[in-house]
């Protein structure tokens, strides 16, 4: 049976299979806690706040797609996959996917509307994929 992870890889697909790697899982993972660390320090801007969550997001949640044995081509991709690397539903990736086009939004068109909100539910978001995280056997 073709897992969903494997329906997307292929000539076409948004990922592309490739062994996991342990050092770079361990290299995602402290750029992704160390982030989340200083996105909680409240003496940083609330942009520079918001910029350090949504990449600390990026980073656990490609950690969990190359756990997996797969590579995206696009940086969107490792959030909509969550359900399929880490068992999280929508609660955790819409938030995910918010932030995306806001970040983009904000690179692209110097438009980063965020509030403090946001940036807690950015957060939240975080944390829950570390706890999945944190539930998989080392690697």
């Amino acid at each position: 049976m073709t897992s969903p992870l494997e329906k997307l890889s292929g000539p076409a697909g948004p990922l592309r299979q490739e062994p996991p790697d342990a050092k770079e899982y361990a290299g995602l993972m402290h750029s992704g806690l160390t982030r989340l660390a200083d996105a909680e320090n409240a003496g940083n801007s609330l942009e520079s706040r918001f910029d350090l969550a949504y990449n600390a997001a990026h980073a656990l949640c490609l950690a969990a797609l190359r756990r997996q044995g797969y590579r995206p081509a696009k940086r969107y991709i490792v959030f909509q996959v969550l359900p399929h690397t880490l068992g999280l539903g929508p609660g955790v990736w819409r938030v995910l996917s918010r932030c995306h086009d806001l970040r983009n939004r904000g690179e692209y068109e110097g438009d980063l509307e965020i509030d403090e909100r946001l940036l807690g539910d950015l957060i939240a978001a975080c944390k829950a994929v570390v706890a999945g995280l944190n539930k998989l056997s080392p690697l």
